[in-house]
């Protein structure tokens, strides 16, 4: 064999094996779908793509050495996308309620909850005044479907006098500003968002209804889903994963995910057990003694 052919094979070898390496670590890119209109979740500022799910996501891979990519998807596409592998998961206010099936999930991170937001000149004090009025949600989303034949507010929805789809609640407060709709059902953290940054706004105190957050993979892909996971409790208990939270959300913890646990010691109880068991035994063997001296 040549020089220049072992050098090919021996680079080939190596190769292999770092390879290897890499696969057992984990990916080596990780593809984070997400909507680009969801604040403080994920968003597009000065061209840059922000939010606190995605500064989460950019954490967990920076620990795992992986090299992040952020993709913003359309929701309608989202399983379409995921499915097809062009993203590894989806990854920004994400509810778990009512597709508990359709994915691999991770744990709850946050408790979230679908509020109205409406016009503080609307006249619209609670649920019921949303009766005769024009309510809008964004399309594929818990709210929807809770709205709409056969969900949990089903008989909520059908006393308004339409419910408006949206692709994304952006386009759905824009029209709430414009007057075309009357109300938008929508997340609380988003819509707290919007009633900060305008004082036009402002939300109805009832809840429609509550959910909770997850990272969403493909169903059988359970070896990335714990990698992540493991990587977000972490954070969670070196603090890193409040700090974020605080940044998006005025000081606040959002978070409901445990840290990961920390090895316990073997119980004291357990030691001291052994104590009395040892005395007995000597007590024993000392009378043995004098009866067999006698």
């Amino acid at each position: 064999m040549g020089k220049k052919m072992l050098f090919v094979v021996c680079c080939a070898v190596l190769a292999s094996l770092f390879s290897g390496c890499s696969d057992n670590k984990g990916a080596k890119k990780f593809t984070v779908g997400f909507d680009s209109s969801f604040p403080p979740y994920g968003y597009v500022e000065n061209g840059q793509f922000k939010g606190f799910d995605l500064d989460l996501a950019r954490e967990v891979a920076k620990r795992n050495a992986w090299e992040i990519v952020l993709k913003p998807i359309n929701w309608d596409a989202k399983d379409m996308e995921l499915n097809s592998g062009s993203i590894d998961c989806i990854w920004n206010g994400f509810t778990i309620n009512g597709r508990e099936n359709a994915y691999e999930w991770t744990e709850p991170y946050v408790d979230n909850s679908q509020v109205v937001l409406v016009k503080k000149t609307s006249g619209i004090k609670n649920l019921a005044g949303l009766k005769g009025k024009i309510v809008a949600v964004q399309t594929d989303t818990p709210v929807q479907k809770a709205l709409s034949a056969k969900g949990a507010k089903e008989a909520l929805g059908k006393t308004f006098k339409k419910l408006v789809v949206t692709p994304n609640y952006n386009n759905a407060v824009m029209e709430l500003e414009a007057g075309s709709v009357d109300a938008v059902a929508m997340d609380i953290g988003v819509a707290q968002l919007k009633a900060k940054t305008s004082d036009k706004f402002m939300i109805l105190s009832e809840v429609v209804v509550t959910e909770k957050y997850g990272i969403g993979f493909k169903k059988g892909n359970t070896a990335l889903r714990d990698a992540v996971q493991k990587t977000l409790k972490e954070m969670v208990s070196d603090g890193t994963a409040a700090k974020i939270s605080a940044t998006y959300f005025n000081g606040r913890n959002v978070l409901i995910l445990e840290g990961a646990s920390a090895k316990k010691a073997p119980p004291a109880v357990a030691v001291k057990a052994v104590a009395p068991i040892t005395k007995a035994v000597k007590k024993a063997e000392e009378a043995a003694k004098k009866a067999s001296s006698n």
